[in-house]
């Protein structure tokens, strides 16, 4: 079998700013908190139901060993067979 890869990265930087006489820590990191139960997985499963808008990838989340705080990792798989995608599209052959 023959494969071909390609890899795309959509990266989130995150920051909270606070006004100089904040004392650090007194909002137990709040806004991480945030972040993690409203904010990531709202996006996670727009991205998935986007997804579901393209019958002929498979997706699934795989992890390569780092925490979910750190990474999520979609692997997006297209099969091919014989020339013709699974959904049942014929790809163009070059001539």
């Amino acid at each position: 079998m023959y494969q071909e890869e390609k890899t795309f990265n959509l990266r989130f930087h995150l920051e909270a700013q606070f006004p100089e006489e904040y004392d650090g820590d007194e909002d137990a990191h709040a806004w991480e908190h945030d972040w993690e139960t409203r904010i990531k997985p709202e996006i996670i499963k727009a991205v998935f139901n986007a997804l579901r808008h393209a019958p002929s990838w498979s997706a699934h989340i795989r992890n390569r060993g780092m925490s979910a705080t750190d990474e999520v990792e979609i692997a997006m798989t297209k099969v091919f067979t014989d020339g013709v995608e699974r959904n049942g599209h014929e790809t163009q052959h070059e001539q």
